[in-house]
């Protein structure tokens, strides 16, 4: 096991080692959205603008501005907005199809590029992210849209002045920039309008099985827990940003879908990362194998929806008892920390019999690598539901997930985190999903635990 790091303080590492490098090396200012083709220590490789991405980012950045300005954490919660609010612009102007799904990638000022087979529209999930991005930029955008559910209460004035936009901002993003009035309510409009479409046609082939789900592909025969999951929570933050009936029903049906049934994911005695059509195929890999990083992220929205519509909440004891399986089966016990895939019933290395899929191939490759994702979302995660379920043992399980993530992955030299390792904890130069650095889940998860640590009564942690 590699040496941890002494414990940091999570708001100034959060501010300054965080949102400070993709304030300096991600955000694109001129032409709208982020950067992201870094290597893992932080190295530039292309100038390429992945739509999943792009999502995220508009959605964290809005998350930001928010904090800002309920007194969380200090910055210029105008900048972040505008940030929000080009990146919402760039991704209506350039990275959706007629159909209303996206282009996977785009160039730097927004050509859509297709794959290797020509194809553009690659993954329901991109198509779930953009969607994820127009609501938190419809959200925060000035004045708000009517019926929105407000994530804070604005506490403080910013403290730095707002950077200034060069001349040469293409005449869309520069409406998203100086959108402050009428404009502001328009481009929120047609965001949330392309959002409903796109939420809805996702929700569809999803349904049908029709879904493209790069980079990684569900093999025929089984359905998975990530497509649910993610509808869940997309919806639900559309839903904050314009609440209707009908985004309420792709809420519900998609929680129902989770759990509390006989064909659902998730039970205290049930956990289905890839759930097999048929019995005979429970005997394989794919449907061994889970993801204790995907569960713990799940439980947490799952308190967020709850929270929203109360008819929809999942009791404590379900909660815990999840979150245990997920802590106690994908621990580490001999390096610390979770791993990536485990079997399901023995834990350690998913075992199963083969059906020689490409997703297989990478279970297999990547099984013990220590990422980013998992443990950010476990940090909160785990902190959320010890504050809720007042559980001792989730207590105990979050201070060590603490430990260990803040530990291991921040780069020392201070530039965010080295967000790919192995299974000792050392640096792991490789690819494992995208060829990007993340822009959400370590600013969401430090964003939202610091929430969770700025309010001392738990009622008021809902919804930050």
């Amino acid at each position: 096991m590699s040496a941890l790091r002494p414990p940091l303080e999570l708001r100034p590492h959060l501010e300054r080692e965080v949102l400070g490098w993709w304030d300096r090396e991600g955000a694109d200012d001129r032409l709208g959205g982020v950067r992201t083709c870094f290597t893992n220590r932080g190295e530039p490789v292309s100038r390429e603008k992945y739509t999943w991405s792009q999502g995220r980012w508009a959605w964290t950045c809005a998350l930001v501005a928010e904090q800002i300005e309920a007194g969380r954490l200090s910055g210029d919660s105008a900048l972040w907005r505008r940030r929000s609010l080009q990146t919402a612009d760039f991704l209506v102007g350039h990275g959706f199809l007629p159909d209303g799904r996206t282009s996977f990638r785009l160039s730097e000022s927004g050509e859509q590029l297709a794959d290797e087979d020509g194809e553009l529209a690659i993954s329901v999930f991109a198509d779930l992210f953009a969607v994820l991005g127009l609501a938190g930029a419809a959200r925060t955008a000035p004045g708000g849209m009517p019926g929105a559910v407000p994530a804070s209460v604005p506490t403080a004035v910013p403290t730095a002045v707002p950077t200034a936009v060069p001349a040469s901002v293409p005449t869309a993003v520069s409406a998203a920039v100086s959108a402050a009035g009428p404009a502001a309510g328009q481009n929120s409009e047609r965001w949330l309008n392309q959002a409903r479409r796109t939420l809805l046609g996702a929700e569809t082939s999803i349904r049908d099985r029709t879904a493209k789900s790069a980079p990684y592909p569900v093999p025929a025969g089984f359905t998975d827990l990530a497509g649910p999951m993610t509808l869940l929570h997309v919806a639900a933050e559309l839903y904050r940003a314009a609440p209707s009936d009908e985004v309420l029903a792709v809420i519900t049906r998609a929680r129902n879908s989770l759990l509390g049934g006989e064909t659902s994911f998730l039970s205290t005695e049930i956990w289905w990362e890839f759930r097999p059509d048929q019995p005979r195929d429970r005997d394989t890999l794919l449907a061994r194998h889970v993801t204790p990083g995907h569960l713990l992220e799940l439980l947490w929205m799952l308190v967020r929806v709850g929270d929203q519509h109360p008819q929809l909440a999942v009791p404590d004891a379900t909660l815990t008892a999840l979150a245990l399986r997920a802590l106690e089966t994908g621990w580490d016990t001999s390096e610390g920390g979770l791993l990536r895939y485990v079997d399901r019933e023995a834990g350690g290395a998913p075992v199963g019999r083969l059906l020689e899929t490409p997703y297989e191939a990478l279970v297999q490759r990547t099984w013990d690598t220590k990422l980013w994702w998992v443990h950010a979302e476990a940090m909160y995660a785990t902190a959320l539901l010890a504050r809720r379920t007042g559980s001792p043992e989730l207590a105990r399980w979050a201070q060590r997930v603490r430990e260990y993530t803040l530990g291991t992955f921040p780069d020392p030299a201070g530039q965010e985190w080295l967000q790919n390792r192995r299974r000792d904890g050392s640096p792991l130069d490789e690819v494992v999903a995208l060829p990007v650095k993340d822009p959400m889940h370590i600013a969401r998860s430090l964003l939202l635990l610091n929430a969770l640590e700025h309010d001392p009564a738990p009622t008021e942690e809902k919804t930050p």
